[in-house]
């Protein structure tokens, strides 16, 4: 069957220790990327490596830290990344096109959509889009900088409905302790619910030219597998394992979903809009939310924080101090505060509200996934 596939390379599988690009590598990709056209897929590229190719070529002796060093770094190496995939995609008769995004366009819900034309069209024609982050315009210290580009792909395979995230690191999936250093460990083949423990065998940072670690591959699975994409995280270093990794045949791990894919507007309510507040509620209210189906009312809000207005996103968080997921708000913050804890009734005794719920289940995504069925 041909699917639509994501792929996602890191810094580490494209250029040497030391930093630079290598050739070597970045044509073997091409091949393999190819080879997954051949078999009628779709395909999708979503690269880091700018950095990594450009602080040599500047002049620095080891990858920058400073901001405008880095944002120096790659506009000098995004050219050089470029110009060797367009040789190697172009050795195999395939055309190529950049798209650089930042974690603002997918903020915005009408730079996102004309994003995500840009990409159908691009694939309607046979192009191969490799997807990167702005780095030259991005900044560091933002929460939602993308890091390592491991949740620009997730984000990019949620968009673009696809059938897998495919991401490509330097160790064959995720181990139940580090293998290096305990002989016992062994390799998790697959997973079906992303834990806190899982995150607690994910280890620490990644390698020397890049900024990812298994933690933000995980991270990134989450995202994806909660928009209904599946994901394989682990090595393709070998002729014809990225078709392995999609016949679920690959060296790594595989992350499993049973959910389907989210539609644009939830896909920005959960992953994409700045919350401006949190509402936390009691088990009750969790419970219609997470497993009901329900919308979310004022009886079962228990604590308001932030300063929000009708038809921000706000985030919602269980007693536990466990975050259920994100809403659009049909109240300002004083008045959810005043209508805290009450009932529907009394509610409406009290204030003027446009509706009663204070997040219709039709502006509600759920992130927490352990009791919660498929949402559309």
């Amino acid at each position: 069957m041909n699917r639509r596939i994501v792929v996602k390379i890191g810094s580490s599988s494209l250029t040497s220790d030391e930093g630079g690009l290598n050739r070597d590598k970045i044509e073997y990709f091409a091949a393999e990327l190819a080879a997954l056209r051949e078999l009628g897929h779709q395909v999708l590229l979503v690269t880091s490596g700018a950095v990594a190719a450009g602080f040599r070529r500047i002049g620095y002796p080891k990858r920058p830290k400073l901001v405008h060093e880095k944002q120096a770094s790659a506009a000098v190496g995004q050219a050089l990344l470029m110009q060797c995939y367009n040789e190697a995609f172009h050795r195999h008769g395939h055309a190529v096109a950049q798209i650089l995004l930042t974690r603002s366009d997918f903020s915005n819900r009408k730079r996102i959509d004309n994003a995500l034309r840009t990409l159908e069209e691009l694939i309607g024609h046979g192009v191969i889009p490799i997807i990167n982050e702005n780095d030259t315009v991005a900044v560091d210290e933002l929460e939602f900088k993308f890091g390592d580009n491991d949740k620009l792909s997730a984000l990019v395979a949620n968009l673009v409905k696809a059938d897998r995230l495919v991401i490509v690191t330097d160790t064959d999936g995720l181990y139940t302790d580090d293998p290096r250093k305990n002989a016992d460990a062994r390799r998790i083949e697959r997973v079906g619910v992303i834990s806190d423990e899982l995150f607690a065998m994910a280890g620490g940072s990644g390698s020397s030219v890049g900024t990812g670690g298994m933690r933000s591959k995980i991270e990134a699975a989450r995202i994806a597998v909660r928009g209904g994409v599946p994901v394989f995280v682990g090595r393709a270093v070998e002729p014809g394992d990225l078709p392995l990794a999609v016949r679920e045949s690959g060296k790594g791990t595989y992350f499993e979903t049973s959910l389907h894919s989210l539609s644009t507007k939830k896909q920005w309510i959960g992953f994409h809009s700045l919350p401006q507040g949190r509402a936390i509620v009691d088990a009750g209210a969790e419970k219609a939310l997470v497993a009901g189906g329900r919308s979310l009312l004022p009886a079962g809000v228990v604590e308001v924080q932030g300063d929000f207005l009708p038809g921000d996103v706000i985030e919602v968080v269980g007693a536990a101090g466990n975050t259920l997921g994100r809403g659009v708000v049909n109240y300002a913050s004083w008045q959810l505060r005043a209508a805290a804890g009450l009932s529907s009734e009394e509610v409406q005794k009290r204030l003027e509200v446009n509706r009663i719920e204070v997040i219709h289940r039709d502006e509600w995504i759920t992130l927490e996934l352990s009791m919660e069925g498929n949402e559309r």
